[in-house]
Order: structure tokens, then C-alpha cells, then sequence
């Protein structure tokens, strides 16, 4: 039986008996009695149980902050752990943004406060001068109802006033090396059959031989099975620890991000060459969710209301698969065969994605209605992506979420539209014909007819911004009626 080792507070922790779905805020509370860390949703939405990761990265270290409450522990394995607890000094003084939080009134029932302070305290050890667009994103996974937020934020706008501690980086670092694992050395735990390879080959081997097995990799999703659904993972693979897994490549073709490539970095990559992705990128999920999920695992999730499809399925992004030593690749959206189910076979896994490197002339959008700007799951969700030859339509690809059981294109739009002009008739056509391509539901989010006419006033929308007479700036626009 293997051990789960990591760093907390500068000391080893080892675990030799370990339940694979036992989360990190469990063994908070319960085993160490750090009662600081809070459950209050237990599916990643609060931010009550933040707690702080840090891994190596090159030469340096990555601080992020993550959800304890749907964080296995056995994924803590090779890092180094930082709770509300482990921020005070030795000589019992608080951390600078723990005494920044006192001095500006910045909590009062105190029950979201420790998840405050970690998300701060990751905003702190990664940037030196936060502006208040840097605080409203690092605090967008946590939840207060007492402050109104203003004392929270003018705490986190005075916290880099105050003296710094002293760090010891290059000591952990050197703890973080000591705990790395060579090729070949995964961890496997007896209980529950759980499964972390360090290597792409292993990982495929242990798919074939585990075909039923569940595949791990943020769990942001598979957290919520457990904690929620009660969900019994009888064996888990995960895919953290596999190197390759966690590279992103560019080239002058293509960008290919990796299966275990977390959110925030796929993000950063894709906003970097696609900037129009940016928003969409602000407004997935929470900073603590994005630190912890990966694209790839959003992607193989499938949700017919996941953000990050549309706007891939529309740049003609394209899906690697492995089975054992077999590889194909396909078009995203040929990945989707009906609600929750793809073409995978038993024992595949996704082993990266590959996006087109950007064209010059190429117009893209995308839009994402919600009732709340920030955490919030998309009623539409919309990607427009257009190559025009002067004012006619080259091509056109539509691609939406939230309108069908699968991410899908709007095939009939697209025929319509391609090859004719880029103007008010045609738009305004193509504006009816996306009721037959979908048949969207209601539900508590949005109802079917919300749906149809903000789609087909996104298109407009889309029109307005990319018209070659006077085009008009992307903020200027927010809402119209379907005409007619």
C-alpha cells in the first residue's frame, strides 16, 4: 500500500490509509480539527472551505487557492497544503492580509472569512499590486452575506501595505522536490483502488485494464457525484501526476493543450491568441474552480450547457483520443452522440485537444446569457465565427450551448447564410431559420422561448458587430428584439 505524502506548514504529512474519495475538507475538520476551513455548500459555489495549493512549476512555485469541499485528498500528493491556520507567524502575528481583513472591517458572522483570507493570500503570494478587476476575479468564488463586499475589497486593496513576512519558497521548494515521484513510480492506494500514473503509457495501460474505471482529474464535476449524489467510485484514475498531460504547445498550426491542463491555464493560452474569448474565460465557473478543473475535462463532460464548447466546436477544434497504444482524432463536435454521451469506447480517454492557430480574418464572439455576471451556469450559450470574401459570407460556423442535449452547430443557419451576402436581409433570415435547427427546453433557467429569440438576437447582435458600413463597438449593443 502506497502513501499520500504532501507539505503542511513546513512538515510532512503521510497517509497510508486513505479513502480516495475522502475530500480535503474532511480531513481538515475531522481528522486534524482545523476547524478554520468551513463547509457550506459542499460543491465548490461558496468558497467557505478555500484552502491554498502549491506545486512546482519550471523554477518557481504556483500558489493557487481551490475548493477543499471537492478536492480528494489523495490528489494532494507531491504538494504542499495551506490552510487559514498556517498563515500566522510563529510569534503568533497575523499574515498581512489576515490583519488587513481586521483593520478594514472586513468580516462580521466570520464564517466565510477564512475562505476570504485563503483566496486573498493566493492573490497575494501572485500579485504585488492587485487593481480592483484582479480582487473582483480573485474573490469571485466566495460568498459573503453580512459585508456587502466593500470592507472585503478595500482589505484586499491594503493588504500589500503591510510589512512582508518573511517566506521560506526556497525551503518548500526543496521539500516539493524531495516528495516528486520518477517515472514509474505511481501511487496506488489499496482502498478503493485508486490509481495516479505518472506517465501517458501507464495511464492508457490502466484504462484498458480498468475500463469502468472513473477518469480524475479536477474534480469539479466528479466531486459533486460524491458529495451530492452520494456516488460510490469503486476505482479512480487519475491523471494529475502525468506530465505530458499538464504541457500546452504552440506552434504555427496549432495550440494543444493537455488532458490534466487546468482552466486557468488553458484560458490564459486560448485568451492569448483568441482575445474575444476573454469574457466568456472571466465568467466561467470561479477563480478556485478554474485553479482546479481542466478544459479537457469540461470537455469530456459534455454538458449540453458547458461554456468552453461552443466557442471551441466554432474554431474548429479538434479532440485526441488514446486507447491503449490506438489514437484518432476527430472534430469536437463529432465527440457528442446525445445527452451525457459521447463516442469514447470503454477504456479511451481524451489525451489533449488541438485549436487552430488564429487567422487573421477571421471575426469571432461569443456570448454568454446568464442571470448573474459572475458563477453562474449559462441559459445560452453562444459562438459565431466568420470568414467574409468583401461582403459575402465565406464561412460561417454557429455553435451554441443550452439549446439542445449536446453543444451543437446550427447547420441550417450556416447554409443559409453561406455563400450570400453579410447583411440586414439575409441576417434577419437566418435570425427565423434557427428554429430549425433547434428545439430548446424550458427549465428553471430559462424558458424555451427566452432561448429562441436570444439566440437569434445574439445573431443580430453578432451582425451588428462585424458589418463592414459602420461597424459598431461590442459594448455599445446588449439587447434587441427579434424583428417581426
Amino acid at each position: 500500500m502506497d502513501t499520500v505524502r504532501f507539505i503542511l506548514d513546513g512538515k510532512l504529512v503521510e497517509i497510508d490509509d486513505v479513502e480516495p474519495t475522502r475530500s480535503v475538507l474532511q480531513y481538515l475538520r475531522e481528522d486534524l480539527r482545523r476547524t478554520g476551513s468551513k463547509e457550506g455548500c459542499a460543491e465548490g459555489d461558496c468558497g467557505a472551505c478555500t484552502v491554498v495549493i502549491a506545486e512546482l512549476t519550471g523554477d518557481g512555485i504556483r500558489y493557487r487557492a481551490v475548493n477543499a469541499c471537492i478536492q480528494f485528498l489523495p490528489t494532494l500528493d507531491g504538494k504542499a497544503l495551506f490552510t487559514v491556520e498556517s498563515l500566522k507567524a510563529a510569534d503568533g502575528s497575523l499574515h498581512p492580509v489576515q490583519q488587513s481583513m481586521v483593520d478594514y472591517h472586513g468580516s462580521q458572522c466570520g464564517f466565510c472569512t477564512p475562505g476570504f483570507i485563503m483566496s486573498m493570500y493566493a492573490l497575494y503570494k501572485n500579485n504585488s499590486a492587485p487593481g480592483r478587476g484582479d480582487i473582483d476575479d480573485a474573490l469571485s468564488g466566495n460568498l459573503c452575506r453580512c459585508t456587502g463586499y466593500r470592507p472585503i475589497i478595500e482589505a484586499c486593496l491594503h493588504m500589500v501595505d503591510y510589512p512582508a513576512p518573511q517566506d521560506n519558497d526556497q525551503d518548500l521548494r526543496k521539500q516539493l522536490l524531495g516528495l516528486r515521484r520518477a517515472a514509474g513510480q505511481s501511487l496506488e492506494l489499496e482502498r478503493g483502488r485508486y490509481y495516479a500514473p505518472t506517465s501517458v503509457d501507464e495511464l492508457a495501460s490502466l484504462c484498458q485494464q480498468h475500463p469502468s474505471a472513473q477518469i480524475l482529474a479536477g474534480g469539479t464535476d466528479v466531486g459533486l457525484w460524491v458529495t451530492k449524489q452520494l456516488r460510490e467510485l469503486p476505482v479512480i484514475i487519475y491523471l494529475g501526476n502525468v506530465s505530458e498531460l499538464g504541457q500546452i504547445k504552440s506552434s504555427r498550426d496549432n495550440i494543444e493543450i493537455g488532458a490534466a491542463v487546468t482552466l486557468s491555464d488553458a484560458g490564459d493560452a486560448i485568451c492569448a491568441q483568441y482575445p474575444e474569448f476573454s469574457e466568456m474565460f472571466r465568467r466561467f465557473a470561479s477563480v478556485p474552480v478554474r485553479n482546479a478543473g481542466t478544459l479537457v475535462g469540461n470537455i469530456a463532460n459534455g454538458s449540453p450547457i458547458g461554456d468552453s464548447m461552443p466557442v471551441l466546436i466554432a474554431i474548429k477544434t479538434w479532440v485526441r483520443l488514446r486507447h491503449g497504444d490506438d489514437v484518432r482524432e476527430m472534430a469536437l463536435e463529432d465527440l457528442y452522440l446525445d445527452y451525457m454521451k459521447n463516442v469514447m469506447q470503454a477504456g479511451e480517454f481524451i489525451e489533449a485537444i488541438e485549436i487552430p492557430a488564429r487567422d487573421e480574418h477571421l471575426e469571432l464572439r461569443c456570448y454568454k446569457l446568464s442571470k448573474r455576471f459572475d458563477q453562474d451556469i449559462s441559459a445560452v450559450c453562444a459562438a459565431f465565427a466568420l470568414r467574409l470574401d468583401g461582403d459575402t459570407v465565406n464561412e460561417i460556423r454557429i455553435a451554441l450551448g443550452g439549446m439542445a442535449a449536446i453543444p451543437k452547430r446550427a447547420l441550417l443557419t450556416e447554409k443559409l447564410l453561406t455563400g450570400g451576402k453579410w447583411d440586414e436581409s439575409s441576417v434577419t433570415a437566418a435570425m427565423g431559420k434557427l428554429a430549425e435547427d433547434f428545439t430548446p427546453l424550458s427549465d428553471m433557467r430559462a424558458s424555451a422561448d427566452y432561448r429562441g429569440r436570444a439566440t437569434a438576437n445574439l445573431l443580430y447582435r453578432f451582425y451588428l458587430e462585424t458589418r463592414s458600413q459602420q461597424p459598431l463597438d461590442s459594448e455599445a449593443v446588449n439587447v434587441f428584439a427579434v424583428p417581426g
